[in-house]
């Protein structure tokens, strides 16, 4: 069940002689190819390794007190080894099956050759042991099972990738972000109503180092830099409620000044306050809009999930899109592009970028949809039927196997309007219908769909902020306890319009090749219809006793 949540940024790049690592890898991955070409039975015909390497400080705060910084640094092998031939290996899928695993396996930070070549001996050794029993094991099912649909090959062929950069250097100012965490994170004592609160900065590098047998060798790395500030209360009822805000960059020092900061506090503080008092939401079906954030994660959710190459050639899943290749499948006035490749938009830096995927292909934009229109799909190195190439979404989490994943998911309109005008559309559709009110998502927190035909084809998106739009002048109404829901098909023919400014929502996805940095761009877009349902409620009422009150600097209380 992919799963998209706000999870995090980057930092800048020169030309760098090769490391140790990298030389290491090279060498063994020569020499343990070469040995097993010549000895093993089968033998492979591909192997390839990457390291990816990261390095992370965080600080927490809570009402003006601070966790201990939490820092940590790893290296972790993935080992790809590939028996049979392209047509058929080990890494076909069979129905029923989970695949190919082999797990990543942590590998020493030191530049030590002589442990490197070690780790990366032993984990070729297993991996290959691991592949030839996988392959036996799809040789004799495909005895006893019907023929796949898609007969198309296992593996492409690819061009290989040669780029060294220097791998990202980790800044990060501790004392003067703790000393910043401590004096914002007590910005909440002057809201209450606040149960829970926290103010929470986090950077990170991330460096991978590819080598295969088709000749690619790579050293490229990023950084992520991340705000995060949230707030929890509980309704009389017993609804759970968050508020929370994030801010993104490539590096740290890139972050916002304190001020902005603070104005943020207060928003998500006050946001919080609003929906306590908030009534609840009941379920509806009715017109909509979305802001672009909102929007966003119902694209990638409800769309791009579905347009992930891997899922058409596998007869578990529902294959919404697999036969819909030159037919409109989103409004004509719609396109959406995946792009690795940017790194900015609305003056935002994106989550989603990167220069190399995880099989060594560079990355490249992809229209997968023009004007309404479906193109394409997301392509890994696992060719499907009509597409026989990588087009650089070959992605994973350290310790899975590679499948084709989302990017940069960026939504373009030809039939963009004002704010203000789209809103006058939400009102005249609200009266067309003869509803009492539209609604108005404003933020969300992530969502999540089930794409398997053992499941039911639908999606959640899980709204944070969220208002009754009046078709009679009456104020815009705050509500809390929706969840947004649907199924995609029917969701796609009820896009009306959109607005002429995106927005940007960063995150983190989690699907089959575990969970990997994505961005949406989108602008707000108008529906005709959209169905929301009650939240799930905790048993436990709030707190029966009052908050304590604050103490004066000395210890006593004000």
């Amino acid at each position: 069940m992919p799963q998209l949540g706000i999870l995090l940024s980057a930092v800048s790049m020169a030309a760098a002689q090769p490391s140790v690592l990298l030389d290491s890898m090279s060498q063994e991955l020569n020499r343990n190819f070469g040995v097993l070409k010549q000895q093993a039975d089968p033998a492979p015909y591909f192997l390839s390794y990457e390291v990816t390497e990261q390095e992370y400080r965080t600080i927490s705060g809570e009402l003006g007190t601070v966790t201990p910084l939490a820092t940590g640094k790893t290296r972790i092998l993935d080992v790809s080894v590939r028996v049979g031939s392209p047509q058929l290996d080990n890494y076909h899928r069979v129905r029923g099956s989970s695949g190919q695993v082999t797990a990543g396996a942590a590998i020493t930070f030191e530049d030590n050759a002589n442990s490197i070549k070690r780790r990366l001996w032993l984990e070729t050794d297993r991996a290959y042991r691991a592949a030839v029993q996988r392959l036996i094991q799809i040789k004799t099912n495909s005895q006893v099972r019907v023929a796949a649909a898609d007969t198309s090959a296992d593996f492409s062929e690819e061009p290989p990738s040669t780029s060294v950069e220097a791998a990202p250097k980790l800044q990060f100012d501790q004392a003067a972000w703790t000393e910043r965490i401590r004096k914002l994170s007590a910005r909440f004592h002057d809201y209450p109503s606040v149960l829970s609160s926290a103010v929470t900065v986090s950077c990170q590098t991330d460096t991978r180092y590819f080598v295969d047998t088709g000749g690619s060798r790579l050293e490229h790395g990023r950084g992520f830099a991340r705000v995060i500030v949230s707030a929890a209360a509980r309704a009389a009822d017993g609804t759970n409620l968050q508020t929370f805000e994030t801010f993104e960059s490539v590096e740290c020092s890139g972050l916002p000044k304190d001020e902005v900061l603070q104005a943020s506090i207060d928003g998500v503080a006050k946001d919080l306050s609003a929906l306590l008092r908030a009534p609840e939401a009941e379920p509806f079906v009715g017109p909509a809009i979305f802001s672009g954030r909102a929007a966003g994660v119902f694209f990638h959710e409800i769309f791009g999930h579905r347009v992930e190459g891997f899922r058409q050639k596998d007869e578990s899943e529902g294959q919404t899109f697999t036969k819909s290749v030159g037919t409109k499948v989103l409004p004509d006035f719609l396109s959406v592009v995946f792009d690795p490749t940017r790194r900015k938009a609305a003056g935002i830096d994106l989550n989603g970028w990167y220069d190399f995927d995880d099989e060594g292909v560079k990355a490249q934009p992809v229209t997968v949809v023009d004007k309404g229109v479906l193109k394409t799909f997301l392509m890994s190195r696992s060719p499907i039927q009509g597409f026989d190439h990588s087009n650089g979404h070959g992605r994973r989490q350290p310790g899975y196997e590679v499948v084709s994943r989302q990017s940069n998911l960026i939504v373009e309109s030809s039939n963009a309007v004002s704010d203000a005008r789209l809103r006058q559309m939400l009102i005249e559709e609200v009266k067309r219908q003869k509803k009492p009110y539209g609604l108005y998502f404003r933020d969300i927190t992530g969502g999540f769909t089930t794409t398997a035909r053992a499941g039911l084809q639908a999606f959640k998106v899980i709204p944070v902020i969220v208002y009754r739009v009046y078709a009679d002048g009456r104020p815009d109404e705050l509500v809390r306890g929706a969840d947004m829901v649907g199924t995609p098909l029917a969701s796609f023919s009820k896009i009306l319009a959109t607005s002429d400014k995106p927005e940007v929502f960063n995150g983190y996805c989690g699907a089959e090749s575990g969970s990997v940095p994505v961005s949406a761009i989108s602008p707000a877009i108008l529906v005709s219809e959209i169905e929301i349902e009650k939240k799930a409620k905790a048993d436990d009422r709030p707190p029966l006793l009052p908050a304590p009150p604050d103490a004066a600097p000395g210890g006593g209380a004000r």
